[in-house]
């Protein structure tokens, strides 16, 4: 996700991040058995030891190790254990500290709880941003105030019965004549403007995630 390693190194200076996974995208077809892009839950998970043990037999310096992912209305401690079991695996990280933190569903919920200072400022929204916000509270029970809690687990889907993502799609065409929300480009900058002491008052899980990366190593 583009705005989220600028998002960590901009609140928390006193690490150094190196992205790892998704891995960018290169042009042309991908070899077989290359790290996809954008991977979620099982399937980031066994990417992890791949990586972690390219990275750190290359012997890089590495004193934490972090996994954030979408939780998309899974089981919280089913996803800790598998990303806790998929990082143990690697012998490597056996003596580096680590850490799993989640956005619940979605990163976006980030965005919703800090709308005052993301969408409600941005000069593409700020004509309509209102009528946004009053149409995914009432239309699609978007909780602005505990946005962690959006939608339910769909076992058909297997992933939130709402995206909470889409929702905020349907919000921009539904409210704003000339601009239709897009995760890509919003998303990511909305991530730079955000204030982690207003998403901690309203997201517990982004809390914990603000909580450690708050600690210096």
């Amino acid at each position: 996700m583009r705005g989220l390693v600028p998002f960590l190194e901009s609140n928390y200076r006193e690490h150094t991040f190196q992205r790892k996974s998704p891995v960018r995208r290169k042009p042309g077809p991908r070899p077989s058995g290359e790290p996809g892009y954008g991977r979620s839950g099982k399937s980031l998970a066994d990417q992890i030891g791949k990586l972690l043990t390219e990275s750190l037999k290359g012997q890089e310096e590495c004193n934490l190790i972090l996994v954030i992912d979408d939780l998309d209305c899974h089981d919280r401690n089913a996803r800790q254990k598998l990303f806790a079991a998929a990082v143990g695996q690697v012998g490597e990280a056996s003596d580096i500290s680590h850490f799993v933190g989640f956005a619940s569903p979605e990163i976006e919920a980030w965005i919703v709880a800090d709308w005052g200072n993301t969408v409600a400022k941005d000069p593409d929204f700020r004509g309509c941003q209102q009528k946004m916000q009053h149409w995914l509270s009432t239309e699609q029970s978007v909780p602005f105030d505990d946005p962690e809690t959006f939608s339910h687990y769909d076992p058909d889907r297997k992933a939130c019965h709402d995206k909470l993502s889409k929702a905020i799609v349907d919000s921009s065409i539904e409210c704003c004549d000339r601009v239709r929300y897009s995760k890509a480009t919003h998303t990511a900058r909305f991530l730079r403007q955000l204030s982690p002491n207003v998403v901690s008052g309203k997201c517990p899980l982004f809390r914990q995630l603000h909580a450690r990366l708050s600690q210096p190593e």
